[in-house]
This record gives C-alpha cells, sequence and structure tokens, in this order.
C-alpha cells in the first residue's frame, strides 16, 4: 500500500513538473491587453522620441524605443470632441455625428469597445471624455466631466459624481492602477486611460510650478509670422499669442494682491456670468479673470501659497520688462512654453508610472500600448496656439505602439496612419471582427512588418474641420494630402483655396494655388479627392449637419 502510495505521488510530482514546464493552452492563445492612452492637445514637437529640443520625455519616449514610432498619422477632424468619436466609431465626423464640441455623442452607436467587451474583454474609460454623454458598453468608467478640471477634480464614476483631492493627471492614473488591482484576472482587458494634460490653460502639477522658469525655449522660426500670402483663414482666426492670449487665463498674470481682493468679492463678480453663443464667450476676454480665480480657487491653501511663490515672481517680471511688441510676443512664449511644458512633465512621469505598475504584475509585454493625442498643438509655430487647422503642426499628431510580440522594438514607418485607424486596429489585433461600416483600415500590417506599409496602402489622406464661428474662430475647410502636396479648401463665408508643397515648403508659408505651373497637380489632387470624398460619403462636403 506504501509502495502504490509512493508511485501516486511520484505521477502527481511529475505531471505537475510537467505543468510547469510546459505553457497551459489557455496562455499560449491568450488574447492582447489593450491600454489605449490619449493625452489632449500633446503634440510630437513637444516629445523627444520625435527629435524635440524642447523638453525630454523618457517614459513617452521608452514606449517608442521599445516599439514603433509613426511618423505621418493625421486626424480627421482636429478638435477634442470630434476626434474622440472618430477613434472610438472608426468613422468621419459627418458620419458619427460629432462635427464639433457643442455637439453631444450618439450612445446608441456602435464602438470599440463595446465589441471588445461582447468578446469577453474587460472595459474601462479612465480620464477625459468629453462627449457630451456618459460612456456605454465600459464594465467601469470614472470620467471627468466636460473639459475636467486640474486641482480637486469631480469624476463621473459609473453615474455618481465624486469630488477627488489632488492634481488630475495623477488621479487619474492612480484610477487606472486601482482598475487593474482589481480586475479579473482570467480576462483581457482594454483600459482606455485619457488624460486632460496638457490642455489650455496649462496649470502645472504643484510639485512641478516654476520648473521651467529658468530656461529659455528656443522660438520657432514662423514665431512672428506677418502671413504674407496666404488667405484669410490663417490672417482673421483667433489664435495668436500676440493678441489672443489672455493675461490671467493664459498667462497667470495675477499678483497675490489680486487674487487675494478677488477673493473677498460678492459670489457675483467673483464668477462672472458669460452671456451669448458659446463662441462669443470663448473670444470674450472679459470672462479673463472671473475663469482663472474659479480654477485658482479650487486649490488648496499649500498649493495657492506654492502657486503665489511661483507667479508673483512672473508679474514681477512682465512689470520691470515692461515688454511690447515683438519682445512682448516673445515674452508671452516663453511662459506659455513654461506652463504647457511642466503639464507635459505629469504626464510623461504618469505613464511611466503605469508602465512600471504593469510590469511588476507581470503584464507589460502581454499589453498593447498606444500612445496618441487628440490632434498636434501650435507651440507658436506661426505665431499660433491651438490647433484646428489641416495645417500639419496641428494635423498631425503622435502615435507610439508598444507590444513586443508584433512589433519590433525601435521601429519607425512613414506609412500614413490615421486616427480613423485605430478602433479596426485593435480588433484586428484582438481577433475581433472589424463592422463593414468602420472607415478605418487596420494597421496591424504595418506593426506586423517593422513599419513598412503594404504595395496598395493610401497613399492620401482627406480631412475636414466643421467648427466656425466658435472657439478661436478657425474657418471651415476640408482638403487632401499626399506625400508631397496638401491642397485646401476653405469655405462657408469664404470661398479660397490652398496648395502647398510639403517638399520644398514643409512649413506652408507659400500658398502655390494660382501658380499657373502647379494647374496639373491642382487638378489631379482635387480628383483624387473627389474620390476619397466618395469613399468616406462626404460627398457634400460645405454642408454641415446643423447651419
Amino acid at each position: 500500500m506504501v509502495k502504490l502510495k509512493l508511485i501516486f505521488s511520484g505521477l502527481i510530482a511529475g505531471m505537475a513538473l510537467a505543468s510547469c514546464q510546459q505553457p497551459k493552452p489557455a496562455e499560449s492563445a491568450r488574447r492582447p491587453n489593450i491600454v489605449f492612452i490619449m493625452t489632449d492637445d500633446h503634440t510630437i514637437q513637444a516629445m523627444s522620441a520625435y527629435g524635440s529640443k524642447l523638453i525630454k520625455t523618457p517614459n513617452l519616449d521608452r514606449i517608442a524605443n521599445e516599439g514603433m514610432l509613426f511618423n505621418n498619422c493625421f486626424v480627421t477632424n482636429a478638435v477634442c470632441g470630434p476626434s474622440r468619436a472618430t477613434i472610438l466609431t472608426g468613422k468621419y465626423s459627418h458620419l458619427n455625428g460629432l462635427t464639433d464640441n457643442s455637439k453631444v455623442f450618439d450612445s446608441t452607436q456602435v464602438i470599440y469597445p463595446q465589441l471588445l467587451k461582447k468578446a469577453g474583454y474587460q472595459t474601462a474609460m479612465i480620464g477625459k471624455w468629453h462627449l457630451g454623454s456618459n460612456p456605454v458598453g465600459f464594465d467601469y468608467y470614472s470620467i471627468l466631466p466636460n473639459q475636467g478640471q486640474y486641482y480637486q477634480p469631480e469624476f463621473i464614476e459609473n453615474g455618481k459624481v465624486v469630488k477627488e483631492k489632488g492634481y488630475v493627471t495623477d488621479l487619474i492614473t492612480d484610477k487606472a492602477i486601482r482598475f487593474l488591482e482589481k480586475r479579473n484576472q482570467d480576462q483581457p482587458f482594454l483600459m482606455i486611460y485619457q488624460h486632460k494634460a496638457p490642455h489650455r490653460n496649462w496649470l502645472p502639477a504643484p510639485r512641478h510650478l516654476g520648473m521651467f522658469d529658468d530656461k529659455v525655449f528656443p522660438e520657432p522660426a514662423t514665431l512672428l509670422d506677418d502671413f504674407k500670402g496666404r488667405g484669410r483663414a490663417a490672417k482673421e482666426q483667433m489664435m495668436n499669442i500676440s493678441t489672443d492670449m489672455w493675461p490671467a487665463w493664459d498667462l497667470k498674470m495675477m499678483s497675490t494682491a489680486q487674487l487675494d481682493s478677488m477673493a473677498k468679492l460678492p459670489v457675483k463678480a467673483k464668477f462672472k456670468d458669460a452671456k451669448g453663443d458659446d463662441y462669443k464667450q470663448a473670444n470674450d476676454p472679459s470672462l479673463d479673470k472671473s475663469r482663472f480665480f474659479e480654477v485658482y480657487n479650487r486649490m488648496d491653501e499649500q498649493e495657492k501659497q506654492q502657486w503665489k511663490k511661483v507667479y508673483d515672481k512672473r508679474v514681477a517680471e512682465f512689470n520691470r520688462l515692461k515688454p511690447k511688441g515683438d519682445d512682448l510676443v516673445r515674452w508671452k512664449y516663453q511662459q506659455y512654453m513654461r506652463d504647457y511644458m511642466a503639464c507635459v512633465v505629469s504626464v510623461d512621469e504618469n505613464v511611466g508610472r503605469l508602465m512600471d505598475y504593469l510590469k511588476k504584475i507581470g503584464e507589460l509585454d502581454n499589453t498593447i500600448i498606444v500612445y496618441t493625442s487628440d490632434q498636434g498643438f501650435y507651440l507658436g509655430e506661426n505665431g499660433y496656439f491651438d490647433k484646428r487647422f489641416m495645417y500639419d503642426v496641428s494635423f498631425r499628431t503622435p502615435l507610439l505602439v508598444r507590444y513586443p510580440a508584433s512589433v519590433k522594438a525601435g521601429s519607425i514607418s512613414n506609412a500614413f496612419a490615421m486616427n480613423l485607424d485605430f478602433a479596426p486596429t485593435l480588433l484586428d489585433y484582438a481577433g475581433v471582427k472589424i463592422p463593414g461600416d468602420m472607415q478605418g483600415v487596420s494597421l496591424r500590417p504595418v506593426l506586423d512588418n517593422a513599419g513598412k506599409a503594404p504595395e496598395n496602402w493610401r497613399k492620401a489622406v482627406y480631412y475636414h474641420y466643421y467648427e466656425y464661428p466658435s472657439w478661436h474662430m478657425v474657418k471651415r475647410h476640408y482638403g487632401i494630402r499626399t506625400e508631397r502636396y496638401k491642397l485646401i479648401h476653405f469655405y462657408n463665408d469664404v470661398d479660397e483655396w490652398e496648395l502647398y508643397d510639403m517638399q520644398k515648403d514643409p512649413q506652408e508659408l507659400h500658398n502655390l494655388y494660382s501658380n499657373a505651373a502647379y494647374q496639373p497637380v491642382i487638378n489631379e489632387l482635387k480628383a483624387e479627392m473627389k474620390k476619397l470624398q466618395l469613399q468616406y460619403k462626404d460627398t457634400n462636403p460645405t454642408e454641415t449637419l446643423s447651419k
């Protein structure tokens, strides 16, 4: 009997040893987790992986160094909500209905997280949502209402409003890690992890206040652009650093004395009611101090004291220098960069914190990590801040993808990618059928082939922007970009065309549309654009969904 027990024990031990030495069938066929990271208004000029001389972003660089960097990723509509709707649905704005930020996302539409959930993924949406409606089809969500706040932000968490103490970028990461801690470990997960930073009005974390005050940022060559030779759209916008940045809201030009004095005023005087249409409120500088005081007033006393130490020096410097003309533009640019870049640092730190946690729990290499932004952003190029234009600074967006099972470390792709492609790509890797009405294509053939595109890959991208008249007053336009050329049509209250040779004029300073030598190119681009409009069902491009 004892002998039989020993033999049985030996068999069990051998089976256990064999099971340790060979992967379990469930593990070998396991689908990848997905972490989709998106920031708001983070542009490639502020990422060292893209060669930025303005800032170091080591944790974002790590994703690029251990994965793939896309040099030519473009958006369909360079503004926050529409970009998010396109990413979720895989459709252009005119089909998903969110043509501009004033619209509310139709939650009855199919979005890729719902398809992943149906296929057995746990799904979470954490951070900035900015689509007007609450998320549908997620196991868990904790989102910022509308634009959200940097300090002591509220979140809507599975339908309940909760107020948190702390800085928004840190808190979003805390919530992301908490979801990962509590997840069902027998299921793969999709976690959409989206930051408010570095969105206007660029409020840094307390630990980063003043961190760049001794740095002089290099100016873009076109900071003092006079828009010579370009049309009304480039000239008539309201996103000039020189004239459209608000002293308090954007540049933090309120002294301790002013803030303390305002704190003593009646509530109605502190928080001025905005009247009129949204775009009038957005571009109404009379709301400047009230809007700034509202966000400042969210800080606790310790944070306020830290704030005052840094920004009282800025006010004093301005009063001492009294800059005017071009010197004033240059001074404003430096303050803008100091605040914007400090917000980027908090993003980079927190992305690193999340990646370290994934490594700690053994999930890093089995997780597809995507890093992107809702579009590019102007950091003084052409004297601008903000986005919206089809010019490459805002049209082009960062895209980094890390997934060691398929993506070669350190690879770079010049293939044309679009935010339209993100949903099909993630569904493809998860083994979920891509709906036929999604207009994007999976980037998997590019990712699996070290960045090289198949022979039949797209040779042009199509763009359409609608939000006018509204924030920053960028006129409505649509257009096409190929590897060498870009053709744009501005419409609505103008009828102007622009053509740029991206090879000879990458800064898009010389409009060639009236140059007779380029007429064959224009005709070819218009013909190709009509094909794309037909393909994407944007066959009446000068009409919007609402007048």
